[in-house]
């Protein structure tokens, strides 16, 4: 597997905010996501080639019980299924970050973190190639795979927004698709790399929060570390 970082620290998004957990960042991805803050993953993807031996070696080091799968997408990352795998039979909690376009096909999970991609999220011409560019609007959307991770796992919908017009996007796309899901489990978390960014979106997406009762998402370790790698 190509991995680009494993490390420790807390999660900094959604339900588990807060808890201890080793991090295990695959490297590529099968979006191109303009606001990506994981590009080294993502945009350029790069790491190590790491067997499962190798990886869980490093994980055993931390004393955390909970691991995070993320990426990049880890969905398409050569034995992700085979990690997940052994994780659970070593008695890991496991948290996987996706953007619920890749189906889960039984992955060993016990909270599927997915943050489906909104139009906020495709890159302008000028920035790639134009055939990434439809290839991401062709991908970021995809209710029938999302669908097979809302009816098998645990899960939270956790989706960036830099504006209301975002928000409402989302929800939108939601009351389409889904309109059941408890309001609780949908996270609408500020677009932002660095503190001052996130405030200043705070505050009426706390208020947008309020109103409309869905859950506000901060990102903690963007106020804790910064965006650095590792955190």
């Amino acid at each position: 597997m190509l991995i680009s970082e494993i490390f420790h620290s807390v999660q900094g998004e959604g339900e588990l905010t807060g808890v201890p957990s080793v991090f295990v960042r695959t490297s590529g991805c099968n979006l191109r996501c303009v606001w990506c803050d994981t590009p080294y993953a993502s945009w350029n993807p790069e790491g190590e080639e790491k067997s499962i031996a190798q990886i869980m070696e490093k994980v055993r080091k931390y004393s955390a019980r909970h691991c995070v799968l993320t990426g990049g997408e880890p969905m398409i990352a050569r034995g992700i299924s085979e990690l997940a795998g052994t994780l659970r039979a070593e008695g890991y909690h496991i948290t996987i970050e996706t953007a619920g376009t890749v189906p889960p096909q039984g992955i060993a999970c016990d909270l599927a973190s997915i943050s489906p991609k909104l139009g906020n999220s495709t890159p302008s011409e000028g920035l790639i190639d134009p055939a990434w560019i439809k290839r991401h609007e062709k991908t970021r959307h995809q209710p029938e795979v999302l669908a097979q991770w809302l009816a098998d796992y645990s899960y939270q919908l956790k989706f960036v927004v830099a504006t209301e017009p975002d928000a409402d996007e989302a929800l939108a796309s939601l009351g389409s698709n889904f309109p059941d899901i408890p309001h609780w489990k949908i996270l609408l978390m500020p677009e932002g790399i660095d503190a001052a960014t996130l405030s200043s979106r705070q505050a009426w997406l706390v208020g947008y929060c309020k109103d409309k009762g869905y859950r506000y998402c901060d990102r903690l370790h963007v106020r804790l570390f910064g965006n650095t790698r590792g955190t």
